[in-house]
């Protein structure tokens, strides 16, 4: 059907294989076999990432938030462009979230963050100050219960792969909000309250379920059965570091700073 299309339109070869480029890029997630990582080892590939290779932590977190909002924006395709709720938590994970609510507002979303628990690391003073000259509400605590519906999708930026149970105030009531609203949730590497290797809790400790994740670098072992919409973000890792580490990562379509699992 679809070459029947092209051929009564009188399409060139190149635009021919560009639109069959985009047509599977768009219904078909790459079915390549990751291989999940273990804490250890995502920790240990960060350090190689700062120390062999010299990247800084603001390089990486501006193209981890850029990643994230471009894999945000086109799972949220179906649903309204309109107000997203961003939720930061202190740490790098926070600043991917901060990063991704600018990039968001570019490609024509709303965002508000939601940042209970601020910071002190002059980064994160930064992205607060870059989010607040572009007009993007920071706020301290979440909008009202019923103001919730108010918002299109939520980006779970609280926590990343460092992060360690239990979950403490004051996001452990933040997550059962939010988890109760029915939104649907984003999260950004790890789902806050996961663990990073077993996954989601068997007992009653707070945690997110998400429609959708984005890995960033490489998947994470928690991510193994995760039967939501995954992407993955880390088009900067070197060859060299792929070879050296066995990753197996995905070809990145086009330009895009994101792939779907």
């Amino acid at each position: 059907m679809v070459f029947a299309t092209l051929i009564r339109r009188n399409i060139t070869s190149k635009q021919s294989r560009l639109l069959l480029q985009n047509l599977c890029y768009n219904t078909t997630p790459n079915r390549m076999a990751a291989r999940y990582l273990k804490q250890e080892e995502a920790q240990k590939i960060d350090e190689e990432l700062f120390s062999t290779y010299g990247f800084k932590v603001e390089q990486l977190m501006e193209l981890a938030g850029l990643a994230s909002a471009q894999a945000a924006h086109h799972w949220a395709k179906h649903l309204n462009k309109g107000k997203v709720l961003i939720l930061c938590g202190p740490g790098n994970n926070g600043g991917d979230g901060f990063v991704c609510a600018r990039h968001l507002q570019m490609f024509g979303h709303t965002p508000v963050i939601i940042y209970p628990k601020a910071s002190r690391n002059e980064l994160m003073g930064q992205l607060v100050k870059q989010c607040k000259g572009m007009d993007i509400e920071v706020k301290e605590g979440l909008p009202a219960k019923n103001e919730l519906d108010q918002y299109s999708f939520v980006v779970d930026a609280f926590f990343g792969f460092s992060f360690k149970p239990p979950v403490r105030e004051p996001f452990d009531e933040m997550i059962r909000t939010i988890q109760h609203s029915g939104r649907p949730i984003f999260s950004i590497d790890i789902p806050s309250g996961w663990d990073v290797e077993k996954g989601h809790p068997s007992d009653d400790t707070p945690h997110f379920s998400p429609s959708a994740v984005i890995s960033l670098t490489t998947p994470k072992m928690c991510m193994e059965k995760f039967e939501g919409s995954h992407y993955l973000g880390g088009r900067f890792v070197p060859k060299k570091l792929i070879t050296d580490y066995k990753l197996q990562l995905p070809e990145y379509p086009g330009t895009d700073q994101f792939v779907k699992l």
